[in-house]
This record gives C-alpha cells, structure tokens and sequence, in this order.
C-alpha cells in the first residue's frame, strides 16, 4: 500500500480530531461513532495492524475506512508537518486496496456500479446532462471566454439543478461569456477518487480533458468545490492544465463593478465552509465577499469558521453512500444547529453537497419554519429582485 512506511509514525495524539481550539469534535465520524476508530489516528493503526496482518480483512474494516468524509480537518491540525499532508492519501490508498480486493460496503459498491453502467451516481441518460439549461439560453461551448462546468450534482439532482440554473443565469446576466458541454461532460470523478476506484478516476479524468482539450477550453468555471478541486488538482496529472475557478471567485470579482440591487430588506446570514472549497485549497475569502457586498445582508459568523468549520457529512463519497448515517450527531445537524445558534434566518453554501445535506438536516432538526439553506447565487439573485 502506498505510504505504507508512514502508519507506524502516527501516535494518536487526538489533535487530527479538533478544531485549533480543542473544544469541539472536527472529525465527522468520530463526531458520529466516537469510538477512536472511527478516528484519524484510530484509522492509521488499523491500517498498519492490517498490513502486518495482525488483523483480517472484513467488512468492519471496510466501514471504518469509508466512513471517513474527506473534510481535511486531519490534514489542518496534525502536529507533524512531516507526513500531515499525506494523511488523507493514506486512508484512501487503504480503501484502494479494499476496492482491489472487493471488501466495499454495499453502498458504495451500488456507487461504483452506477458510475461504471450510467456514468453518474443517479442511474440518468448522460444525454440528459444539460437539461438544467431548458428556457435560460445558454449556449453550448464554442468559442467563448470560459466553460460552466456543472458535474453530475449540478445536473441531475433536483436542488443541485436550482442552484445550477442561479449561477448560470447571474453569470449571463452579468455578461460573462461562457458555454457548457451538456452530454458532452462527464463526472468530475472526485468522490471516484476518494472512494479508492483510482482505475475508473484515471478514465473520466482523462476522458473530461480531452472534452475540454478537443473543444478548445482554456479557462473553467465550477459549480462544485469537489469538480473545481479535481480538475484544479488532479487533472493536471494527466496533462490537463487549465485556468479553474470557482463559480464564488468570480462572482466575488463581479461585484467590485456597480451593480444595481432591488432589494435590501434586512437578512441575517451566516456562511459555511465548503471542505473541498476551503481547508483542500484555501478560499475563504471569496464567499464572504459576495455576503458583504450585497444590501441589506447582516453577516454572522459560526463559532467553526475556515479552516476549523465542521464539515457537512456529504464528503468522501459520503453524499452518495450515505456510510455515515443520520441521527442527532450527525455532521449536518449538529452543523446546523451551531448555524441556528447564530440568529441567522439563512445558512449559506457554496457547494451542491453542502445545501443537500443542509437542508435534509434542518427537517431532521425541525427548523424549517426558522432557518432555511441557500446557495450563494441563490441569495444574490433574492437582492437583485
């Protein structure tokens, strides 16, 4: 197994599992089980007891190292800057290993299956694709400055479609000159690639770059931080390099020009942090920008902001395979009930996961009537009206 020579370096120290002020749980699955397995360090111990086998493949095992969310937190506040950075690389090389010798979860076995018959994680005609773009005029790629790419959230499922066509439609209405691909665009891979199918990532990495390649892409736009961080990161692996954005980094630098707002009418907003958006590479500014720049919005800030905020649960494949589970200390309740804690009528996000799971969470936690979730563009389009 790859960075094998590094489990034996780990000594469970516990800080992987906190915030930088050590008065929460940061760990999702630790969070949810509490039992230290569950745990970063837990999970290196195990993978090393593994590998020596001094314990036996089973589908416990397999439960444990995929219920990791990919947050990153680990990676933020590990001690050793030595082999930090490896941490999350380690425990998907361990479900690599688990995928080769097929010990997966049924979950995200059902995962891998759609992905090979459909090419996406909801069973749907890669033909339907671009059928978010119905009555909103967008091209398709030709010529123009940027590419929208939306990826299997953003095009398939029902909220992540609403949170699509408001992006699009602000960037069009704002005059950017973008187009997409439709059919032509293939899932990112990203939850591909945590899950530990690395064969299957390889195939839709490249068969993306040359889509982008074959059409004359240069400069991306993302609706998801998890398609922004694989093509920014990984792609360029394979030979694909392209300028990638966020879709909240260019908005955060549409709104330095005048823009006129119809609506200022008082609402209290508080923002969280989208894992493959923030601690993976580092943008917490460009959200926050946009929340400030527009009228009326009051800002309020949750006690876990930037590189300490919790994670949504929605991680790591974790969206789709749901190992995690729900129940009251579940990632996204006890994340929305720190939101409620804030005042905020809106919790605000930046990332299709993040607004499903948001919103599942504030039925679970009875707040519909109190609190509702909405994605950036979402809220821009409410001051522009």
């Amino acid at each position: 197994m790859e960075h094998a020579e590094i489990l034996h370096r780990c000594f469970r120290c516990g800080y992987c599992k906190l915030p930088s002020d050590y008065t929460d749980l940061n760990c999702p699955s630790y969070l949810k089980f509490r039992f230290e397995t569950y745990s970063p360090g837990g999970r290196m111990w195990l993978l090393r007891a593994w590998l020596n086998q001094e314990i036996e493949t089973s589908s416990r095992l397999s439960e444990i190292l995929f219920s990791c969310a990919a947050c990153g937190n680990c990676v933020e506040h590990c001690v050793f800057p030595e082999f930090k950075s490896d941490l999350l690389d380690i425990f998907i090389s361990g479900r690599e290993e688990l995928v080769n010798e097929g010990v997966v979860p049924p979950s995200v076995r059902d995962y891998f299956k759609a992905m090979i018959v459909y090419g996406n994680p909801y069973k749907l005609p890669e033909a339907e694709r671009g059928a978010w773009t119905e009555g909103l005029g967008i091209e398709p790629y030709k010529d123009q400055e940027c590419l929208f790419f939306v990826g299997c959230a953003g095009a398939y499922d029902e909220r992540g479609q609403k949170m699509t066509r408001a992006v699009a439609s602000i960037l069009k209405n704002w005059g950017v000159s973008f187009g997409v691909l439709g059919a032509d665009e293939c899932c990112d891979g990203n939850e591909v690639k945590t899950l530990g199918e690395t064969g299957l990532f390889d195939e839709l990495a490249k068969k993306n770059i040359k889509a982008f390649e074959d059409a004359g892409v240069k400069k991306i736009i993302t609706l998801s931080p998890h398609g922004y961080h694989a093509i920014k990161n990984e792609y360029p692996k394979f030979g694909g390099n392209f300028e990638v954005r966020h879709y909240s980094q260019v908005l955060a630098d549409l709104m330095e020009k005048e823009r006129k707002y119809e609506n200022n009418i008082p609402l209290k907003v508080t923002f969280h942090d989208p894992c493959y958006l923030g601690r993976h590479n580092w943008e917490y500014q460009a959200p926050r920008t946009v929340l400030q720049t527009l009228p009326g919005i009051e800002f309020k800030e949750m006690d876990r902001i930037k590189a300490d905020a919790l994670c949504c649960g929605g991680g790591g494949g974790n969206f789709y395979t749901d190992v995690l589970g729900g129940g009251f200390e579940s990632p996204a309740r006890v994340r929305v009930r720190e939101a409620f804690e804030t005042g905020a009528e809106v919790l605000a996000a930046a990332c299709p996961k993040c607004v499903k799971m948001f919103e599942d969470a504030i039925k679970a936690e009875e707040l519909e009537d109190r609190m509702q979730v909405m994605d950036l563009a979402e809220i821009v389009q409410t001051r522009l009206e």
